[in-house]
């Protein structure tokens, strides 16, 4: 996955923007002011870090040696993924979705249901 398409998706989700809070070298991504993504836009390779289920984000860092404790986060919470192509992109899509969701369902009910409206039912 590349940076275009890594940013297509990030910001296709609904109500998500983009920002960059910690400086130019951090590109954030937010559900309604909450991050769910944070990128290493000029590393190379790519990484983008995102938040995980404690127990899930252990098995994927067993499964792929990409995928580490997330950098400068709480590490129970947080993975991040080294975007070198030994991750196939539709697991990474599906980490980005779970990461969007696990954010999304720690908003206010008011703001679940607009994002209900929006067509994400975030479970």
């Amino acid at each position: 996955m590349d940076y275009d398409a890594l940013c297509a998706c990030l910001e296709g989700k609904p109500d998500a923007r983009r920002d960059m809070p910690f400086g130019a070298d951090t590109l954030v991504f937010k559900v309604m002011d909450k991050i769910f993504a944070l990128v290493a836009w000029q590393a190379d390779p790519l990484t983008v870090s995102l938040k995980a289920d404690p127990l899930e984000a252990v098995i994927l860092r067993k499964q792929y040696p990409a995928v580490t404790p997330g950098y400068h986060l709480n590490k129970q919470h947080w993975n991040t993924v080294t975007l070198d192509g030994g991750i196939p992109d539709v697991e990474i899509y599906r980490m980005i979705d779970d990461s969007y969701r696990l954010v999304a369902r720690g908003l206010s009910r008011a703001q679940r249901d607009r994002l209900k409206m929006l067509g994400w039912d975030v479970g």
